[in-house]
């Protein structure tokens, strides 16, 4: 399968010729699929731009969701109605809703959301505070003294679906490829060629996803682990385990571009 990846598109913020140029570079790859690992849109956008690639696209579109996909609505709520409305169009595969998806000759497609969970770094002594906590609900309707549990339950999870979805891998998987938004280690939360500090990890590292990733390499030492993410705007490829390696994608607001032409 010729995968193409794209990441952290922010299509809200595309103008029509930036999106057609993005689109014909697209077409022109002669994807047999495309994923996209988050940050589509914000939540009144983002079923309009999901149903305007399924057209724009005559190929299956795998896709999980990021931070900027809840603004201006609720996670949940997102959620629930990303859900329905890709329902019905065959080719729109929300990763998070569905199970390990095959590519062929061994190879499996699995996915989840993800979240700054808060679990690395020092968020207590962090002076960093993203749009999250006033764009989002769950975040807005609590006390910010609430908002370090729920980082970390939304954290939690996407660790536990992750789980699920790795544990029900066929014996026949010998290559995974795991999409997910936030990267889920700090040696892949690149900024400008260096990885993160202890200020932003909170906000940019999901270290419970990280946890079942490792895990579940250490115990599968014969399954190879490609882990694809974005959520930092900046590229980089951490080598986590021997058989466990993450590449993390690069993006500039109001310019959507192709991240990789994979082979799977």
């Amino acid at each position: 399968m010729r995968l193409v990846w794209t990441t952290d598109l922010h299509l809200n913020h595309v103008r029509m010729t930036a999106w057609d140029r993005w689109a014909e570079e697209v077409l022109s790859s002669n994807p047999d699929a495309i994923l996209i690992t988050g940050d589509i849109s914000e939540a009144d956008d983002v079923i309009f731009q999901l149903h305007r690639m399924a057209e724009s696209f005559p190929v299956q579109i795998f896709f999980v969701l990021g931070n900027h996909d809840f603004y201006a609505s609720s996670i949940a709520a997102t959620r629930q109605r990303v859900v329905s409305a890709v329902r019905d169009t065959a080719s729109l595969v929300y990763l998070t809703d569905c199970r390990p998806v095959p590519l062929g000759d061994g190879s499996y497609l699995v996915g989840e959301d993800g979240w700054g969970d808060g679990t690395e770094g020092d968020y207590l002594n962090s002076p960093v505070r993203l749009n999250d906590f006033r764009l989002i609900a769950e975040f807005q309707n609590s006390d910010p003294s609430d908002w370090p549990s729920l980082m970390k339950r939304e954290g939690a999870q996407s660790a536990d679906r992750l789980s699920v979805k790795l544990d029900a891998l066929p014996d026949d998987a010998k290559h995974i490829l795991v999409a997910t938004h936030v990267p889920p280690f700090r040696e892949a939360c690149w900024y400008e060629g260096q990885t993160t500090d202890d200020a932003w990890a909170p906000f940019f590292v999901c270290g419970q996803i990280g946890r079942v990733l490792r895990q579940f390499a250490q115990r599968h030492p014969e399954r190879e682990l490609t882990v694809l993410c974005g959520h930092t705007h900046h590229g980089g490829t951490a080598q986590i385990e021997p058989n466990l390696r993450v590449h993390t994608g690069a993006a500039e607001y109001g310019c959507p571009r192709i991240e990789r032409v994979m082979q799977c």
